[in-house]
Protein backbone atom coordinates (compact mmCIF):
# COMPACT_ATOMS: atom_id res chain seq x y z
CA UNK A 1 0.00 0.00 0.00
CA UNK A 2 2.87 2.37 0.74
CA UNK A 3 4.33 1.76 -2.70
CA UNK A 4 0.95 2.20 -4.40
CA UNK A 5 0.26 5.52 -2.64
CA UNK A 6 3.76 6.74 -3.50
CA UNK A 7 3.33 5.85 -7.19
CA UNK A 8 -0.15 7.37 -7.35
CA UNK A 9 0.97 10.66 -5.81
CA UNK A 10 4.16 10.96 -7.85
CA UNK A 11 2.72 9.64 -11.10
CA UNK A 12 5.89 7.69 -11.80
CA UNK A 13 7.31 4.30 -10.86
CA UNK A 14 10.84 5.64 -11.12
CA UNK A 15 10.15 8.64 -8.85
CA UNK A 16 8.44 6.39 -6.32
CA UNK A 17 11.38 3.97 -6.40
CA UNK A 18 13.81 6.83 -5.73
CA UNK A 19 11.70 8.15 -2.85
CA UNK A 20 11.40 4.71 -1.27
CA UNK A 21 15.05 3.80 -1.92
CA UNK A 22 14.22 0.63 -3.82
CA UNK A 23 14.58 -0.62 -7.38
CA UNK A 24 11.95 0.00 -10.04
CA UNK A 25 11.58 -3.75 -10.38
CA UNK A 26 10.72 -4.03 -6.69
CA UNK A 27 8.12 -1.27 -7.05
CA UNK A 28 6.54 -3.19 -9.93
CA UNK A 29 6.56 -6.38 -7.85
CA UNK A 30 4.80 -4.70 -4.93
CA UNK A 31 2.16 -3.21 -7.24
CA UNK A 32 1.51 -6.60 -8.83
CA UNK A 33 1.15 -8.16 -5.38
CA UNK A 34 -1.35 -5.47 -4.34
CA UNK A 35 -3.40 -5.91 -7.52
CA UNK A 36 -3.44 -9.68 -7.03
CA UNK A 37 -4.59 -9.26 -3.43
CA UNK A 38 -7.30 -6.74 -4.39
CA UNK A 39 -8.37 -8.73 -7.43
CA UNK A 40 -8.41 -5.56 -9.50
CA UNK A 41 -6.06 -3.47 -11.61
CA UNK A 42 -5.22 -0.16 -9.87
CA UNK A 43 -3.09 1.55 -12.53
CA UNK A 44 -3.20 2.17 -16.27
CA UNK A 45 0.42 1.97 -17.44
CA UNK A 46 1.66 3.19 -20.81
CA UNK A 47 5.12 4.13 -22.00
CA UNK A 48 4.33 7.81 -21.39
CA UNK A 49 2.19 8.03 -18.28
CA UNK A 50 0.54 6.32 -15.35
CA UNK A 51 -3.04 6.94 -14.28
CA UNK A 52 -5.44 5.43 -11.78
CA UNK A 53 -8.17 3.04 -12.83
CA UNK A 54 -11.63 3.49 -11.25
CA UNK A 55 -10.70 0.70 -8.83
CA UNK A 56 -7.38 2.44 -8.17
CA UNK A 57 -9.09 5.72 -7.27
CA UNK A 58 -11.26 3.91 -4.75
CA UNK A 59 -8.33 1.88 -3.40
CA UNK A 60 -6.13 4.97 -3.00
CA UNK A 61 -8.48 6.59 -0.49
CA UNK A 62 -8.68 3.40 1.60
CA UNK A 63 -4.93 2.78 1.43
CA UNK A 64 -4.15 6.29 2.68
CA UNK A 65 -6.58 5.82 5.54
CA UNK A 66 -5.13 2.43 6.47
CA UNK A 67 -1.57 3.75 6.42
CA UNK A 68 -2.59 6.62 8.72
CA UNK A 69 -4.22 4.11 11.09
CA UNK A 70 -1.06 2.01 10.95
CA UNK A 71 1.07 4.99 11.91
CA UNK A 72 -1.16 5.72 14.89
CA UNK A 73 -0.99 2.06 15.93
CA UNK A 74 2.81 2.14 15.75
CA UNK A 75 2.81 5.24 17.95
CA UNK A 76 0.49 3.68 20.54
CA UNK A 77 2.63 0.51 20.78
CA UNK A 78 6.05 2.12 20.45
CA UNK A 79 8.25 1.36 23.44
CA UNK A 80 9.50 4.93 23.79
CA UNK A 81 5.97 6.35 23.58
CA UNK A 82 6.98 8.90 20.93
CA UNK A 83 5.54 9.47 17.42
CA UNK A 84 7.65 8.79 14.34
CA UNK A 85 7.61 9.78 10.69
CA UNK A 86 8.43 12.60 8.30
CA UNK A 87 6.40 15.74 7.64
CA UNK A 88 6.86 17.83 4.50
CA UNK A 89 5.97 21.47 5.12
CA UNK A 90 5.91 24.47 2.81
CA UNK A 91 5.81 28.12 3.84
CA UNK A 92 6.61 31.61 2.55
CA UNK A 93 10.25 32.62 2.82
CA UNK A 94 9.58 35.57 5.14
CA UNK A 95 7.50 33.65 7.70
CA UNK A 96 9.67 30.56 7.33
CA UNK A 97 12.89 32.37 8.19
CA UNK A 98 11.46 34.66 10.86
CA UNK A 99 9.31 32.18 12.82
CA UNK A 100 8.77 28.72 11.36
CA UNK A 101 12.46 27.76 11.50
CA UNK A 102 12.68 28.14 15.27
CA UNK A 103 9.28 26.44 15.70
CA UNK A 104 10.50 23.42 13.70
CA UNK A 105 13.65 23.21 15.82
CA UNK A 106 11.61 23.15 19.03
CA UNK A 107 9.16 20.61 17.59
CA UNK A 108 11.82 18.07 16.60
CA UNK A 109 13.50 18.53 20.00
CA UNK A 110 10.18 17.67 21.63
CA UNK A 111 9.49 14.77 19.22
CA UNK A 112 12.88 13.40 18.08
CA UNK A 113 11.22 10.54 16.19
CA UNK A 114 9.73 13.01 13.68
CA UNK A 115 11.77 14.64 10.92
CA UNK A 116 10.58 17.69 9.00
CA UNK A 117 11.36 18.59 5.39
CA UNK A 118 10.75 22.34 4.91
CA UNK A 119 10.29 23.92 1.47
CA UNK A 120 10.30 27.74 1.40
CA UNK A 121 8.41 29.01 -1.63
CA UNK A 122 6.50 32.21 -2.34
CA UNK A 123 3.90 30.37 -4.39
CA UNK A 124 1.03 28.03 -3.62
CA UNK A 125 2.46 24.52 -3.99
CA UNK A 126 0.24 21.64 -5.09
CA UNK A 127 -0.07 19.45 -2.01
CA UNK A 128 -0.66 16.21 -3.92
CA UNK A 129 1.82 16.62 -6.77
CA UNK A 130 4.59 17.95 -4.53
CA UNK A 131 3.84 15.61 -1.62
CA UNK A 132 3.23 18.37 0.91
CA UNK A 133 1.66 17.41 4.24
CA UNK A 134 1.12 20.95 5.55
CA UNK A 135 1.18 24.26 3.68
CA UNK A 136 1.40 27.37 5.87
CA UNK A 137 -0.58 29.99 3.96
CA UNK A 138 -1.24 33.62 4.90
CA UNK A 139 -4.39 35.02 3.34
CA UNK A 140 -7.54 37.03 4.00
CA UNK A 141 -9.54 34.05 2.76
CA UNK A 142 -8.50 30.66 1.43
CA UNK A 143 -9.73 29.18 -1.82
CA UNK A 144 -13.03 27.28 -1.51
CA UNK A 145 -12.60 23.57 -0.92
CA UNK A 146 -9.29 23.76 0.94
CA UNK A 147 -9.09 21.92 4.26
CA UNK A 148 -7.29 24.03 6.83
CA UNK A 149 -6.78 24.93 10.47
CA UNK A 150 -6.22 28.49 11.60
CA UNK A 151 -2.86 28.82 13.35
CA UNK A 152 -2.56 32.53 14.07
CA UNK A 153 -3.25 36.05 12.87
CA UNK A 154 -1.16 38.22 10.55
CA UNK A 155 -1.44 41.95 11.14
CA UNK A 156 0.29 44.59 9.05
CA UNK A 157 1.72 48.04 9.59
CA UNK A 158 2.76 50.88 7.31
CA UNK A 159 6.30 51.87 8.20
CA UNK A 160 9.46 53.60 7.05
CA UNK A 161 12.99 54.29 8.23
CA UNK A 162 13.64 57.48 10.24
CA UNK A 163 16.12 58.54 7.56
CA UNK A 164 13.45 58.32 4.82
CA UNK A 165 10.95 60.35 6.86
CA UNK A 166 13.52 63.07 7.56
CA UNK A 167 14.33 63.23 3.87
CA UNK A 168 10.82 63.00 2.41
CA UNK A 169 8.55 64.06 5.26
CA UNK A 170 6.03 62.10 7.33
CA UNK A 171 2.57 61.41 5.87
CA UNK A 172 -0.19 62.89 8.06
CA UNK A 173 -3.21 61.59 6.14
CA UNK A 174 -3.66 58.44 3.99
CA UNK A 175 -3.84 60.57 0.82
CA UNK A 176 -0.28 61.79 1.52
CA UNK A 177 0.99 58.29 0.65
CA UNK A 178 0.29 58.94 -3.04
CA UNK A 179 3.22 61.39 -3.12
CA UNK A 180 5.67 58.92 -1.53
CA UNK A 181 7.75 55.97 -2.70
CA UNK A 182 5.61 53.04 -1.55
CA UNK A 183 7.17 49.60 -1.82
CA UNK A 184 4.60 46.93 -2.57
CA UNK A 185 4.20 43.17 -2.35
CA UNK A 186 3.00 41.32 -5.44
CA UNK A 187 0.12 39.71 -3.55
CA UNK A 188 -0.79 42.22 -0.81
CA UNK A 189 -1.70 45.80 -1.67
CA UNK A 190 0.34 45.98 -4.84
CA UNK A 191 -1.19 49.25 -6.08
CA UNK A 192 -3.98 50.06 -3.62
CA UNK A 193 -3.63 50.36 0.15
CA UNK A 194 -6.75 50.38 2.32
CA UNK A 195 -6.70 51.99 5.77
CA UNK A 196 -9.39 52.19 8.46
CA UNK A 197 -10.23 54.73 11.14
CA UNK A 198 -13.41 55.13 13.20
CA UNK A 199 -15.17 52.57 11.03
CA UNK A 200 -14.37 54.41 7.80
CA UNK A 201 -12.24 52.92 5.01
CA UNK A 202 -9.86 54.99 2.91
CA UNK A 203 -8.27 53.60 -0.24
CA UNK A 204 -5.09 55.13 -1.61
CA UNK A 205 -3.48 54.36 -4.96
CA UNK A 206 0.26 53.97 -4.38
CA UNK A 207 3.37 53.49 -6.48
CA UNK A 208 7.07 53.15 -5.90
CA UNK A 209 10.40 52.07 -7.33
CA UNK A 210 10.47 48.56 -5.82
CA UNK A 211 7.99 45.69 -5.67
CA UNK A 212 8.58 42.04 -4.90
CA UNK A 213 7.09 38.69 -3.95
CA UNK A 214 8.97 38.42 -0.65
CA UNK A 215 8.31 40.55 2.43
CA UNK A 216 11.86 40.08 3.75
CA UNK A 217 13.29 41.80 0.67
CA UNK A 218 10.83 44.67 0.98
CA UNK A 219 11.54 45.09 4.70
CA UNK A 220 15.25 45.31 4.00
CA UNK A 221 14.66 47.94 1.31
CA UNK A 222 12.44 49.96 3.67
CA UNK A 223 15.04 49.73 6.44
CA UNK A 224 17.64 51.10 4.04
CA UNK A 225 15.48 54.13 3.27
CA UNK A 226 14.07 53.19 -0.14
CA UNK A 227 10.49 54.08 0.77
CA UNK A 228 7.40 53.29 2.82
CA UNK A 229 6.30 49.68 3.22
CA UNK A 230 3.05 47.82 3.98
CA UNK A 231 4.58 44.94 5.94
CA UNK A 232 3.57 42.12 8.31
CA UNK A 233 4.21 42.71 11.98
CA UNK A 234 5.63 39.19 12.37
CA UNK A 235 8.56 40.46 10.34
CA UNK A 236 9.02 44.12 11.30
CA UNK A 237 7.97 44.21 14.98
CA UNK A 238 11.61 43.86 16.16
CA UNK A 239 12.65 46.73 13.86
CA UNK A 240 9.87 48.92 15.22
CA UNK A 241 10.90 48.16 18.79
CA UNK A 242 14.54 48.96 18.06
CA UNK A 243 13.72 52.20 16.24
CA UNK A 244 15.14 51.02 12.90
CA UNK A 245 11.62 51.54 11.51
CA UNK A 246 8.85 53.93 12.49
CA UNK A 247 5.10 53.29 12.16
CA UNK A 248 3.48 55.64 9.65
CA UNK A 249 -0.14 56.78 10.22
CA UNK A 250 -0.29 54.83 13.51
CA UNK A 251 -3.89 55.93 14.20
CA UNK A 252 -5.07 53.88 11.22
CA UNK A 253 -5.48 50.13 11.06
CA UNK A 254 -5.14 47.68 8.18
CA UNK A 255 -6.87 44.49 7.15
CA UNK A 256 -5.85 41.37 9.03
CA UNK A 257 -5.05 38.05 7.41
CA UNK A 258 -5.14 34.57 8.85
CA UNK A 259 -2.17 32.22 9.13
CA UNK A 260 -3.50 28.79 8.16
CA UNK A 261 -2.21 25.25 8.03
CA UNK A 262 -3.62 23.67 4.85
CA UNK A 263 -3.63 19.88 4.50
CA UNK A 264 -5.17 17.15 2.35
CA UNK A 265 -7.67 15.30 4.47
CA UNK A 266 -9.09 15.29 7.99
CA UNK A 267 -9.92 11.59 7.86
CA UNK A 268 -6.50 10.50 6.61
CA UNK A 269 -4.32 12.90 8.59
CA UNK A 270 -1.25 11.17 10.06
CA UNK A 271 -0.81 11.56 13.79
CA UNK A 272 2.51 13.38 13.30
CA UNK A 273 0.80 16.03 11.13
CA UNK A 274 -1.99 16.52 13.68
CA UNK A 275 0.59 16.94 16.44
CA UNK A 276 2.54 19.45 14.36
CA UNK A 277 -0.58 21.57 13.76
CA UNK A 278 -1.47 21.39 17.46
CA UNK A 279 2.06 22.54 18.27
CA UNK A 280 1.87 25.54 15.91
CA UNK A 281 -1.51 26.63 17.28
CA UNK A 282 -0.15 26.38 20.83
CA UNK A 283 3.03 28.26 19.90
CA UNK A 284 1.53 31.15 17.90
CA UNK A 285 -2.21 31.46 18.63
CA UNK A 286 -4.39 34.54 18.25
CA UNK A 287 -2.07 36.66 20.41
CA UNK A 288 1.28 35.91 18.76
CA UNK A 289 4.49 36.76 20.55
CA UNK A 290 5.62 39.20 17.86
CA UNK A 291 2.59 41.49 18.53
CA UNK A 292 2.82 41.48 22.33
CA UNK A 293 3.69 44.69 24.05
CA UNK A 294 3.22 46.76 20.91
CA UNK A 295 0.99 49.83 20.74
CA UNK A 296 -1.17 51.02 17.87
CA UNK A 297 -2.30 48.83 14.97
CA UNK A 298 -0.24 45.83 16.05
CA UNK A 299 -2.22 45.52 19.26
CA UNK A 300 -5.58 46.22 17.61
CA UNK A 301 -7.38 42.95 16.86
CA UNK A 302 -9.49 44.46 14.10
CA UNK A 303 -11.73 42.05 12.18
CA UNK A 304 -11.02 41.40 8.53
CA UNK A 305 -12.97 43.63 6.15
CA UNK A 306 -14.68 42.21 3.09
Amino acid sequence: MTVFVEVAERGSLTSAADALDMSRAMVTRYLSALEEWLGARVLHRTTRRISLTPAGEQALEHCRRMLAIGQELQYSLDSDGMPHGQIRVTCSTSFGLSHLASAVVDFVHRYPGISIDVVLADRAMNLVEERVDVAIRIARALEPGLISRRISVCRSVICASPEYLVRRGTPREPQDLAAHACLSHHYVGRSLWQLYKDGQATSVAVKGPISGNDATLLAQAVREGAGIGFLPTYLVAPMLRSGELVAVLPDYTLDEMGIHGVYLSRKQMPLSVRMFLDFLVERFGEAPEWDRGMDGPMADARPVHA
